[in-house]
């Protein structure tokens, strides 16, 4: 089984929304029809938003959408917003694969670093994430508007 990673397709649509919303549910969230159509527009125009896909044998298992903005301390850096995989592809090195594609993105791209959030109960993902990059200890805070 062979993971395969690149962008987006316009025939991806089902498949990328319904493991955009498994994402969401993960986070026991949820987003109006206009967002979903909002974002895809954007990874397709691919100028600030930024998307890309793992297939196996051709079917779409896993998302990723990240974006790159400016730093006060060095170059720009890319940030990664939405990582998923599909269930039954989990442990197959879908994830891995995603976060390497949109790391060798973001070098060719110039940034400085990539980086990301996850909650800290999501212990499954971070068995990956403390393997492929370093945990420094930041407590994200967020106010809605």
């Amino acid at each position: 089984m062979s993971v395969t990673v690149g962008p987006l397709e316009a025939g991806d649509r089902v498949q990328w929304e319904s493991l955009f919303t498994g994402y969401l549910e993960f986070y026991e969230s949820a987003l109006p029809q206009q967002v979903y159509d909002r974002n895809w527009e954007a990874f397709a125009a691919d100028d600030t938003l930024h998307a890309l896909g793992a297939r196996i044998d051709g079917r779409l298992v896993g998302i990723t959408h990240f974006l790159t903005h400016a730093d006060t301390w060095g170059d720009d850096v890319c940030y990664l917003k939405d990582l998923f995989t599909a269930s039954d592809v989990r442990g197959k090195g879908v994830a891995r694969a995603l976060i390497e594609a949109v790391a060798a993105w973001a070098s060719a791209h110039g940034c400085a670093k990539l980086y990301w959030h996850t909650h800290e109960t999501n212990a499954t993902a971070r068995l990956l994430y403390d393997k492929v990059a370093e945990n420094r200890g930041f407590i994200r805070y967020q106010r809605a508007l």
